[in-house]
């Protein structure tokens, strides 16, 4: 299936992409508040007193916000603190949507979200999150660091978002209330009521799995849970312990069912308007970052399983290939986004 993933949606993006673009306009808030216009980027001179704010839904305790400490930190320093970065967890700026909307209409400088969050802009950028593509993390990584995973998102700055990194979340599992018991096989999940993300992805994968789907903002999952609104959630296993799912879920199944990316974006009229030399060292900070995340993922993915069972929560392994035969579907539905012919190479390979 990997092999020809590159191939495949790369004829999408031939299609979709226009030849070429034209330099626009662009435009930054110094701290004064007003605007500082440039035509070419490589005209741009260096400014001074930047001040980027960074949104995100998790708590602090979230690995993509910790992180994030280490690009505000490289950043500042390189920059003598001409550029400074602030940093807003637990939503202070909005939910996942929100965020995602402030960096297109110029409200949020920047924000990490689940590739799947930025589909309802470009459908391509879901595609790394399609059901059990990916058996492991370097499988994953290969794939999202690659020239398809580029060029697909060139497309956002059509949006006025512009990707630096690639932070990871892990892969995908599914907890339980103590009502519901166990997942083990997918009758398990048959009319479960699990909340999930805004993401179209993750909601078709688990109503092929027989759960009800629900969307609510992440913010008020662990209220909501509490309260037995929802039967399960699904989310990868740092963010179930991080934000001490544990708590108020009983169960937990390793289905691994969605790997999700989740892409580190910055505001592109920002980008256009910094220079070279400003610009060179956000991206080395957004790769020190980038390689900081996986590493702290592909850890705590690995020990947090033991943690939360030390918590008392039920650890399941079921059999993922009933599992994936349950998601076949999930290509189908896709393909109206991607290219029936294409989507459909993809699932047979």
């Amino acid at each position: 299936m990997k092999k020809h993933i590159a191939a495949i949606l790369s004829c999408i993006i031939i299609f979709s992409l226009t030849s070429c673009t034209s330099a626009e306009n662009t435009s930054v808030s110094d701290s004064t508040g007003e605007l500082s216009r440039q035509t070419e980027a490589t005209d741009v001179e260096i400014k001074e007193n930047i001040t980027l704010k960074i949104g995100f839904s998790t708590k602090s305790s979230d690995p993509r916000v910790q992180v994030s400490e280490t690009f505000k930190k490289t950043v500042e320093e390189q920059t003598q603190g001409r550029i400074t970065v602030e940093l807003y967890p637990d939503g202070k700026l909005g939910s996942d949507a929100e965020l995602i909307k402030g960096v297109i209409n110029g409200d949020v400088d920047m924000t990490v979200s689940s590739a799947g969050n930025f589909a309802d802009y470009v459908p391509e950028v879901g595609a790394s999150a399609l059901p059990f593509l990916f058996s492991d993390f370097e499988e994953a990584w290969k794939f999202v660091d690659g020239e398809t995973e580029r060029q697909i998102e060139e497309k956002l700055t059509e949006y006025n978002i512009r990707v630096l990194a690639h932070f990871d979340n892990g892969f995908r599992c599914v907890t339980t209330s103590e009502s519901v018991g166990p997942v083990n096989t997918v009758s398990d999940m048959e009319g479960i009521r699990i909340r999930t993300p805004q993401n179209q992805m993750v909601m078709e994968t688990l109503s092929a799995l027989g759960a009800k789907p629900y969307v609510m903002d992440f913010t008020k999952l662990y209220d909501a849970l509490k309260n037995g609104e929802f039967d399960a959630q699904e989310n990868p296993v740092p963010i179930i312990y991080n934000s001490r799912l544990y708590e108020v879920q009983s169960c937990l199944a390793i289905t691994n069912h969605s790997y999700d990316m989740m892409l580190f974006v910055i505001r592109d009229d920002i980008w256009e308007s910094l220079s070279e030399q400003d610009r060179e060292i956000l991206r080395a900070a957004a790769a020190e970052a980038q390689k900081q995340d996986r590493e702290l993922i592909q850890t705590q993915t690995m020990q947090y399983i033991d943690m939360l069972e030390e918590k008392g929560m039920t650890i399941t392994y079921p059999d993922l290939k009933e599992f994936r035969e349950a998601t076949v579907g999930v290509y189908d539905y896709f393909a109206g986004s991607y290219g029936e012919e294409l989507m459909e190479q993809l699932k047979n390979d």
